[in-house]
């Protein structure tokens, strides 16, 4: 008997934009997956060769990368951060929307020109694609790694401007920050395993499936 196709999908903000998604496209989780109180991560579906595990978001991307699920759902940060060669994002699935972006104490932003920025010290969880981002401009970025709570590290006087996701703002306002930069626009993508994708030809009609549904929508 084969092994089902395992499909990661991330937890927190994507997953209520992801499950229309999957339903759409024939993937219904059991009914354990919707109870709080499980502490289960792999779970069946409707479909008995599809099994769905969920992780956190930049799991996904290392899940599939080293072919422990075929298929998965991912935000387009986790793959700038990441830069797998193993990994094929060929469908943006435009859910997920915010950006990356760098932000500091307002006090100081009101005079700050970051056109003269030539070394900065930042908090993020994507030190990776940080740096490449100031490199490209000619800035040194010193990044101190944090998993959360970006906002509080400027007024601990761990860093002076961190570099996060943003979506209404709400947060950085909430701590006393603004935005002064924009890594990137973010979507959330669906992402295969590129070996899986060539051995395996169930996947490909899964992977058509889910471009129908976004109306064609290849990711960049």
């Amino acid at each position: 008997m084969a092994k089902p196709i395992i499909f990661a999908i991330p937890k927190g903000r994507i997953l209520d934009e992801a499950l229309p998604l999957l339903a759409e496209a024939g993937i219904i989780p059991d009914a354990d997956f919707h109870n709080k109180d499980s502490r289960a991560l792999r779970f069946g579906t409707n479909n008995p060769d599809i099994d769905i595990i969920r992780v956190r978001a930049f799991d996904v991307a290392t899940f599939v990368a080293h072919g422990a699920a075929q298929l998965g759902i991912v935000g387009s940060d986790v793959l700038e951060e990441y830069s797998y060669s193993e990994i094929y994002a060929p469908v943006d699935l435009d859910i997920g929307h915010c950006r990356l972006s760098v932000a500091e104490p307002a006090d100081l932003a009101a005079s700050d020109d970051i056109s003269e920025w030539s070394h900065v010290r930042i908090a993020t969880k994507y030190p990776n694609f940080t740096r490449r981002h100031f490199e490209a401009k000619g800035v040194q970025a010193e990044c101190v790694k944090l998993n959360g709570a970006m906002e509080i590290a400027p007024a601990l006087g761990l860093t002076r401007r961190i570099v996060d996701l943003v979506s209404s703002g709400g947060t950085l306002k909430a701590n006393n920050l603004v935005e002064v930069d924009i890594l990137c626009e973010i979507t959330s993508r669906l992402i295969v395993n590129r070996v899986a994708f060539k051995t395996q030809p169930e996947i490909r009609p899964l992977v058509e499936r889910f471009r129908e549904i976004v109306g064609g929508s290849d990711a960049a």
